[in-house]
């Protein structure tokens, strides 16, 4: 393993943790709002929680765990192929819904109807707490790479 890529490991991992942490209390602030009934202020809220969930679900699968399968040299395949990966590694629990999370990121940057954006809004709040669990086991993998 090069030192270029562990300093990489380690950038993507603070990161991720910086990423997470901003999630975290974006996630704490709309816990408690009605996506239904939203002010411009709540509207505004779930912007940031969106912007955010999109913003940690892409360092963890589009960085993280590509780079986690480089260095345990696998091929690299697709994002499905990635995320299945990542189930078998234990660093995640569940391959399905990670898929689902990776296409809410997608609809998070490509949606403007506002029906949309409530269903995108209750989607966000269901996933942030599984995507949230992620980081930590991604950060003890990456030790035992490392040592």
């Amino acid at each position: 393993m090069t030192e270029k890529k562990i300093a990489l490991l380690k950038q993507h991992l603070l990161q991720m943790h910086k990423a997470a942490d901003r999630l975290r209390w974006s996630f704490g602030r709309c816990q408690l709002l009605d996506v239904h009934k939203l002010s411009a202020e709540d509207e505004e809220k779930f912007e940031t929680l969106t912007a955010r969930f999109a913003r940690l679900s892409d360092i963890l699968i589009q960085k993280q765990l590509r780079l986690i399968d480089e260095l345990d040299l696998e091929s690299a395949g697709t994002v499905r192929d990635r995320i299945n990966r990542a189930e078998k590694k234990g660093l995640i629990d569940s391959a399905r819904d990670f898929i689902v999370i990776r296409e809410l990121r997608n609809a998070i940057a490509h949606e403007y109807e506002d029906q949309a954006l409530e269903q995108i809004h209750q989607q966000v709040m269901q996933y942030t707490p599984m995507l949230l669990e992620v980081p930590e086991r991604v950060e003890a993998y990456c030790c035992k790479i490392i040592g």
